[in-house]
């Protein structure tokens, strides 16, 4: 076509013709490209995005988001433009830097349509039960990271009109400085594979972890690094390959599981410990939860205090029932009987180790539920009821003196005369 134009216009003018007729096609080329625009963005795309939006607006707003079809259109107008530049054009460099702009256009949108694609996938696999916990964004981080480079020494290779494999085979050269400048996400990319195999951690999981200052819920899983919204609504951003380097506590196993571990101790004063009497053991078998400990335990003792001869009948050789032991009796019967605590896992009441801060008895059991706010009450109102029940087996709690109970020792000073 540039020929017809150049033999027509040197009937008018032979010293300008060859100008005139490439400034002429170049403007043909580029009106046809403008036009073109305006038909796909103004008419074409919004009846698109319109007929998508009476299907599914979810679909028709991701779509939007994702720019698509935005982008499928600026690859049409390269691949046109390129068409125009080889058909309406004569060969020289004109043409060249024409179709090789076009070219690498192409080149970029389709890059860019690909990763719309891919973020279409990473949404769709993240609303499906199968893929929903999986580290997508970082899967699909690395792909778009493979295909940049790809598309880049394509891009490079055209614009220097060499093959991409010599460009491919210069990079064994390059090897320590690509690891270099692609350190973290080559190490994000092992560590997200190695994340994702093991299922060590998932969207939504609850991740602690203090070298970092991170105590709550994973938010985000990219390919260099890893946020948590920790409980005070702050954000921690991790390495990715930290969580493989370094340890971190997963509290999803405990979610799963359907029990949350209660392990708490209260201090005993042990001046408050001593034997039952008659009178204390007949008061506590009145306690449903007690009975039938006390019925089995006072019939053991019987028939061990029987075998002692008279003789060795003293305190120091027979047994007895005391208040610590049945305190723990009943804890753990309350405890088996408490509608909030999973039956199904461990169930215990022991003492520690005495200190100089008196006798710790640890309470060990599990919540039936793991909702943070649930399990805080549940814990509370055991405690609660342990600490008001102390008096009634004659137990006191351990507690550091205070300044009332300074002021209640206070002598009264005597007035000298």
């Amino acid at each position: 076509m540039q020929q017809q134009l150049l033999t027509w216009i040197r009937q008018f003018n032979e010293e300008y013709a060859q100008v005139a007729s490439l400034l002429l096609v170049l403007a043909i080329i580029f009106l046809v490209a403008i036009i073109l625009h305006f038909i796909l963005h103004k008419l074409v795309l919004p009846k698109i995005s319109k007929a998508i939006s009476q299907y599914d607006q979810k679909w028709q707003l991701s779509l939007e988001i994702n720019k698509l079809f935005s982008r499928f259109a600026f690859l049409i107008q390269g691949v046109v433009v390129n068409i125009q530049a080889l058909v309406w054009m004569g060969a020289g460099k004109t043409q060249e830097i024409l179709t090789t702009s076009a070219q690498a256009w192409c080149l970029i949108f389709g890059l860019l349509m690909l990763f719309s694609i891919m973020d279409l996938c990473m949404q769709i696999m993240r609303n499906s039960s199968s893929f929903g916990r999986l580290p997508l964004k970082g899967i699909f981080q690395s792909l778009k990271l493979a295909a940049s480079v790809l598309i880049g020494i394509m891009i490079i290779s055209l614009l220097i009109g060499k093959s991409p494999l010599i460009l491919l085979s210069g990079l064994g050269a390059m090897t320590a400085v690509l690891m270099l400048v692609f350190k973290d996400p080559i190490m994000g990319l092992v560590a997200g594979i190695q994340l994702s195999a093991n299922n060590m951690i998932s969207l939504g999981d609850w991740l602690e972890m203090p070298k970092y200052g991170a105590d709550g819920a994973v938010i985000d899983i990219s390919l260099t690094t890893v946020k948590v919204r920790n409980w005070d609504n702050t954000v921690t951003t991790i390495p990715t390959y930290s969580l493989i380097s370094d340890s971190f506590k997963n509290w999803q196993a405990m979610t799963k599981s359907g029990g949350r571990r209660i392990k708490r101790s209260l201090a005993l004063d042990i001046n408050s410990i001593h034997f039952l009497d008659k009178k204390q053991l007949d008061d506590l078998e009145k306690a449903h939860l007690l009975a039938p400990y006390i019925k089995n335990k006072e019939s053991e003792i019987n028939q061990f205090n029987a075998t002692l001869g008279n003789e060795y009948q003293t305190p120091l050789n027979q047994r007895g029932m005391t208040n610590i032991g049945t305190f723990r009796a009943y804890v753990e019967a309350y405890l088996k009987n408490h509608p909030n605590v999973h039956k199904q896992m461990t169930i215990m009441v022991r003492q520690l180790a005495p200190t100089s801060d008196g006798l710790p008895i640890e309470i060990y059991a599990f919540t039936n539920t793991t909702v943070w706010v649930q399990y805080e009450a549940i814990q509370s109102d055991i405690f609660d009821h342990i600490f008001a029940i102390l008096p009634q087996f004659g137990l006191r709690v351990h507690q550091s003196p205070t300044g009332n109970d300074v002021r209640a020792l206070r002598l009264p000073v005597e007035n000298n005369p």
